[in-house]
Parts: structure tokens; sequence; C-alpha cells
């Protein structure tokens, strides 16, 4: 690894503009494609996004997933929230842990939704603070969602905002398999 690759750097993608996750995505290929171990996390999200199809199917790309979708947020009762918070703190503690291994080096961390996760206290906020404040050198790591806190925006190496101009949800079309899902 020359010394530019030794420095994993944070980058962080908001906004209310369809990308983030894409752009994501995009990272996990280029890092796969030049040989580079990735590890691909998501939280809120159901498991049936088109990308894990391609994905799964990429020796470089180990998926992390819950193993159960909780809907969204402000759907949630108390008790809901409390087993949420529980299987997303796991999930953070499993993609640590997968992404941190010696034996096998990883390039790239993608942390997809975490921020909404982070926002709504559904994972152990200073699990992921300290991980990112000491997190190996060599590690990249992707945050994706919507309104960073203060304290990740700070943390982040690159912030890139997708503000969005035009959509077509606001028209009445929902998300369609292949593009926005």
């Amino acid at each position: 690894m020359n010394n530019a690759q030794s420095t994993g750097l944070i980058h962080i993608y908001t906004g209310e503009g369809k990308g983030k996750t894409t752009a994501a995505i995009g990272l996990t290929v280029r890092c796969a494609g030049s040989g580079g171990r990735v590890v691909f996390c998501q939280f809120l999200k159901d498991n049936r996004s088109s990308e894990l199809n391609i994905l799964r199917r990429l020796p470089q790309v180990e998926l992390v997933l819950a193993p159960t979708c909780y809907g969204f947020y402000k759907y949630l009762n108390e008790e809901q929230r409390a087993e949420a918070r529980q299987t997303y703190s796991q999930l953070l503690r499993r993609a640590i842990s997968a992404a941190t291994q010696p034996d096998l080096p990883t390039r790239l961390l993608i942390l997809d939704e975490a921020i909404a996760a982070y926002n709504h206290r559904l994972l152990e906020p200073e699990v992921l603070l300290d991980f990112l404040r000491n997190k190996p050198n060599g590690l990249e790591v992707v945050l994706t969602g919507r309104e960073p806190a203060p304290e990740l925006m700070e943390l982040a190496d690159y912030l890139s905002d997708i503000h969005k101009i035009k959509h077509p949800f606001d028209q009445g079309i929902p998300a369609r398999s292949g593009i926005e899902k």
C-alpha cells in the first residue's frame, strides 16, 4: 500500500437528493474492482434492494445485513424501537468486527443509512464515534443518510451533500426496481 492508500478517510454522503446509496455502491464496485476487500452494511433497509443481488456475487464484498427490517422509525412503538436499537447496535458491532479482522485486511467499510440510525439512537452513538476516531489506518469508511450530526460532520474528510432539484416521487411515481431500489 502506498502512502496515499495507507490513509483511510471518512466519507459522508448526505442530502435530500437521490444518490447517496448509489454513490456508496459505486465506490464499493470501484474498490472491489481494484482488488480491495469491502464490508457493506445497511441499516433501516429491508435487504431486498437490487444492488444487493450483484454485491452478493462479488467475492471481495462481504455483506453485513440486519435479519429484520422494522420499517419507518416514526411508525415504531417503544417496544419495536427498543428491539430495533438492539438489532442495529449488534449490526454495527458486526460490521466493525468484519472490517477490522487482522487476517482479512479491509480497504472500505460502507455504513449505509448509519446516519439515520445514529440520529434516531438506533445504534450506540459512542460505539460509532469511538470507531471513527480510532479506525485502522488504511480503512476508508462511508456513512450515508440525511442530516448528519455535527460530531459526524466534524470527523468526515469528505462531506458530499446531494441536493434534490426534482424527483419523480414528487409527481407520484414510486420507487422503481433497478433505479431507486
